[in-house]
């Protein structure tokens, strides 16, 4: 099944890419990025595929067993367009790029300095000839960095303001799981680019399983009455474990729960909590723009409480240092 999948999505990147995206590199005389068009194409994919198969899943659970019922669904369409964004749009296309770019000139100078480049492979030779392992491996230290920046987000007064977006909404839905600041969504791509970067992984691998780990995160936002279980809340983030996370109790500085696919992280850490609690979600002090506001009002209302916040934690540093 996973070979078809394969197969189907290279030959729709394909068509798109002879049909789209190469007339327009053509058009526009960019035919410097035409090795990288079809890779572009197929990210493409694989976000819409992603969508798709989130929407196909989520949706129904949503309608059948609800945390709660909202009349109004605005801030809900507004999540949407953060999640096509992220997936589908330019966004995927240019983070692609950028990472690309790096680890080009990254690998170009380490092997100029007479190293190769490490990999997991290289590093646990007995990796090689274990592919479904090796992800494993990269999804649990992906998801370990994570784990920190996301805990990390939550220490600092003005980090934690622009993060603070993702927490704003009252309505979470599986269509939650993208709702970033901009600079909040910089931060996380500079964060994976290094780890990436220093554990090799290459830009395209595993791309159908990676689906599968973006998948369980949009699961865990989702308004679904569901646990796992004993066990199975022990092995994947579910929407209880999540939720707990997003509740207005645990909003702010200090929280819980803060893994993205695999709880062990929260567990190791101290910080997780396994209550049989659906709370309330939201942030009580983000401003209101955050929580209903468009898709501009809220990236400019994150940013207004980033700089807001900042100038509150500074006077508070020099207050400290003239007591």
């Amino acid at each position: 099944m996973l070979v078809f999948l394969d197969r189907f999505f290279n030959m729709l990147a394909g068509e798109i890419d002879q049909y789209l995206v190469l007339p327009v590199l053509y058009h526009f005389g960019w035919m410097e990025w035409e090795e990288l068009s079809f890779d572009w194409a197929l990210i493409c994919v694989y976000g819409f595929f992603a969508v798709i198969v989130t929407y196909a899943i989520c949706w129904p659970l949503e309608a059948i067993f609800p945390i709660e019922k909202w009349d109004d669904r605005k801030a809900v369409l507004t999540d949407a367009f953060y999640t096509v964004l992220n997936r589908v749009g330019v966004l995927p296309v240019v983070a692609f790029l950028l990472f690309y770019q790096v680890q080009v000139w990254v690998n170009g100078f380490v092997v100029a300095q007479g190293y190769i480049p490490p990999t997991l492979e290289t590093l646990i030779p007995s990796l090689l000839g274990h592919p479904i392992i090796t992800f494993i491996c990269y999804a649990l230290i992906l998801d370990c960095a994570d784990y920190w920046r996301h805990r990390l987000s939550h220490s600092f007064r003005s980090w934690y303001a622009l993060h603070a977006l993702h927490h704003a909404q009252r309505q979470m839905s599986f269509w939650s799981d993208d709702r970033n600041h901009l600079l909040d969504d910089l931060v996380a791509g500079i964060w994976f680019g290094i780890v990436g970067l220093a554990i090799g992984i290459p830009p395209l691998q595993f791309p159908l399983l990676f689906l599968f780990m973006r998948f369980i995160e949009s699961l865990s936002h989702a308004n679904i009455k569901l646990s796992f279980g004993w066990l199975g809340d022990r092995i994947l983030v579910s929407p209880r474990f999540h939720r707990l996370h997003h509740g207005l109790r645990a909003a702010g500085r200090n929280s819980c729960n803060y893994g993205a696919v695999f709880p062990i992280w929260d567990m190791v850490f101290g910080t997780a909590d396994f209550s049989a609690e659906y709370p309330p979600t939201g942030d009580k002090r983000a401003p209101e723009s955050m929580a209903t506001g468009g898709y501009l009002a809220q990236q400019l209302g994150g940013l207004q409480f980033f700089v807001d916040e900042f100038k509150a934690a500074s006077r508070s540093k020099r207050m400290r240092r003239s007591a």
